[in-house]
């Protein structure tokens, strides 16, 4: 059986695989890392630091997009 560990994520609930990192969430998500701002247990992570972030199990993601209209 395949260990997962639970995250909170934009207030849901997420079953995720260990050593995932903040890149392979967004990208699981379908989402573009550089239209958004990412936040890790309340402390910003920048794009450049994405690859690096490993998630932890509770951590608290927010995920807050961009949306361009007028």
């Amino acid at each position: 059986m395949t260990k997962t560990m639970k995250i909170t994520c934009n207030g849901t609930e997420k079953s995720i695989e260990p050593d995932i990192t903040l890149t392979n969430l967004v990208n699981s998500l379908q989402l573009n890392p550089q239209t958004l701002v990412a936040e890790v247990n309340g402390q910003i992570i920048e794009h450049t630091d994405f690859n690096d972030k490993k998630l932890q199990d509770g951590d608290g993601v927010e995920l807050i997009r961009f949306v361009g209209g007028g």
